[in-house]
C-alpha cells in the first residue's frame, strides 16, 4: 500500500500549483446543497466523470475546510505519484490482504478531527449521466468498519453559454452506513439532479476561475456581472 504523504515543500508548491491550474482551466466552481462542516470524521462517495476529479477534490476540500484523503487505485497512483502530496493513498481492489491494509489505514485517517476521505465507488471513469451507476461493495465495507456519516456528491463538467467549463457539485443528504443500495440510491439521485441541469441558477460559486474572451469584453464595456 502506499500511503498519503501530505505536506513538506513539495505539498506545499503543489498545493499553489493545483489551485492555480483548476482556476485557469475552469470558469468556477459551483455548489448546490450544504456541504457538512468540518468535524468528525466523514465518509464522501462520488461519481468519476473527469481526469480533472483529483484536482476538483483539492479544491472542494479547501472549500469545506476538510483535512481530505482519497482512495486510489494502486496502479493509478504509481502512474501519479504526485497525488499522495494531497492525501491520495492507493488500494489493490483484486488484493485481500492490501484491501484489508487499505482498510485499516482508512479507518484511522477517519479518526482524524476534520478528516474527510473521497470515494469513487465506481471504481472507474465513467460517462457522466450513464445510469444505473454500477458500484463496487468496497465502499458499503469501508462505511461499516468506519462507522462514519456518509456524504455523496454528484459531479458534471459543464460548458453553458462561456467559453471556459464550470464545475458543478450536487451536496446529497447524509446519512449512516448502510447497504451498496443506500449508496447507489444517493449518487444515483444527485447524478439525475445533476442531469437536468441548464442554467446555474441556485447554485453557489464556491470557487472562481478565469473569465473567458467575451466575459472579459463584457467587463470592459461595463456590460454583464
Amino acid at each position: 500500500m502506499i500511503p498519503a504523504a501530505k505536506g513538506g515543500p513539495f505539498g506545499w508548491a503543489l498545493d499553489a500549483y493545483i489551485g492555480w491550474k483548476f482556476r485557469s482551466a475552469f470558469r468556477g466552481m459551483w455548489v448546490r446543497g450544504e456541504l457538512p462542516a468540518a468535524g468528525p470524521g466523514r465518509l464522501v462517495y462520488l461519481n468519476h466523470a473527469n481526469w480533472w476529479d483529483g484536482f476538483m477534490l483539492h479544491q472542494l476540500s479547501r472549500v469545506a475546510g476538510w483535512d481530505a484523503y482519497c482512495l486510489m487505485d494502486e496502479e493509478n497512483l504509481r502512474r501519479y505519484p504526485f497525488l499522495a502530496r494531497i492525501g491520495a493513498f492507493s488500494i489493490r481492489r483484486k488484493d485481500a490482504v492490501s484491501s484489508v491494509e487499505s482498510l485499516r489505514y482508512a479507518k484511522d485517517l477517519l479518526k482524524r478531527p476534520r478528516a474527510a476521505l473521497y470515494v469513487f465507488p465506481e471504481g472507474e471513469h465513467r460517462p457522466f449521466g450513464e445510469l444505473p451507476l454500477r458500484l463496487e461493495r468496497g465502499v458499503e465495507l469501508l462505511a461499516r468498519v468506519a462507522k462514519v456519516e456518509c456524504v455523496p456528491i454528484g459531479v458534471r463538467y459543464a460548458f453553458f453559454e462561456h467559453e471556459r467549463p464550470d464545475v458543478l457539485l450536487e451536496v446529497g443528504t447524509p446519512h449512516p452506513p448502510g447497504s451498496l443500495a443506500v449508496f447507489q440510491q444517493g449518487l444515483e439521485s444527485v447524478v439525475r439532479k445533476l442531469a437536468a441541469v441548464t442554467t446555474l441558477e441556485g447554485f453557489t460559486r464556491k470557487v472562481s476561475g478565469a473569465r473567458g474572451v467575451a466575459e472579459k469584453w463584457d467587463a470592459a464595456r461595463g456590460v454583464g456581472p
